[in-house]
């Protein structure tokens, strides 16, 4: 299994507006020549972040936290969602793709996470600096902050904040699957599947957040 392959799978989970499936984007650049498709979404994630971090005009910077609200979570796709997981289009992709999977469904990230919160002794949910209890409005707000903390903020532990979001969350829905499978075995799969998918996503944000660190993640 491709390591990028993580969280860009769950785009088949998502229906209107986000508008966005794998099938979909494979239209879109099966005759393209994939080492052009790598270098622009290279240059173009390099060239948006670079300008926007040397001068973060705050209003600049809200429009891109919300540009996937107006414009489908396909508009980001066409640019990114083929970059290697541990890249910098890549790391990208995947927060922008985090939002909008809390958007798509606040009330069902926000019972994961807070179900996830209260099954770790662990830091992640204090890494991902959600309120306690979280709720479908707190959730939304969280998914926000880290995506503006890329453009605004220390890279590296906007990364970190998300892929603490994605281990707390993994946890909430392996938990939630296990309740749901007496009564529900469908449903409990796809629990599984969407924890596993986290947990895989998580992995590759961490690993994103030490490359950058290191002066490594283009």
């Amino acid at each position: 299994m491709r390591a990028d392959v993580g969280l860009t799978a769950m785009t088949d989970e998502f229906h209107k507006p986000t508008q966005y499936s794998g099938s979909k984007f494979e239209s879109f650049i099966g005759g393209e020549d994939p080492a052009q498709i790598s270098r622009v979404a290279h240059e173009t994630a390099q060239a948006l972040l670079g300008r926007v971090r040397e001068s973060p005009d705050p209003e600049v910077i809200e429009r891109l936290v919300a540009y996937t609200d107006e414009h489908g979570v396909d508009a980001i796709a066409e640019l990114w969602s083929r970059a290697s997981a541990r890249s910098l289009p890549g790391a990208l992709w995947r927060i922008y793709l985090l939002r909008a999977l809390v958007r798509q469904d606040a009330e069902m990230s926000a019972l994961c996470f807070q179900r996830g919160s209260e099954s770790t002794a662990g830091i992640d949910p204090v890494v991902a600096g959600a309120t306690m209890p979280t709720g479908p409005v707190e959730i939304i707000v969280l998914a926000d902050q880290i995506l503006r903390g890329l453009f605004d903020g220390d890279f590296a532990v906007a990364l970190e904040r998300a892929a603490a979001f994605c281990r707390v969350s993994s946890l909430g829905c392996t938990s939630l699957a296990d309740d749901l499978e007496p009564v529900s075995p469908e449903r409990s799969s796809e629990l599984t599947t969407r924890a596993l998918r986290l947990t895989l996503t998580a992995e590759e944000l961490t690993s994103s957040a030490r490359l950058w660190r290191s002066g490594s993640l283009d």
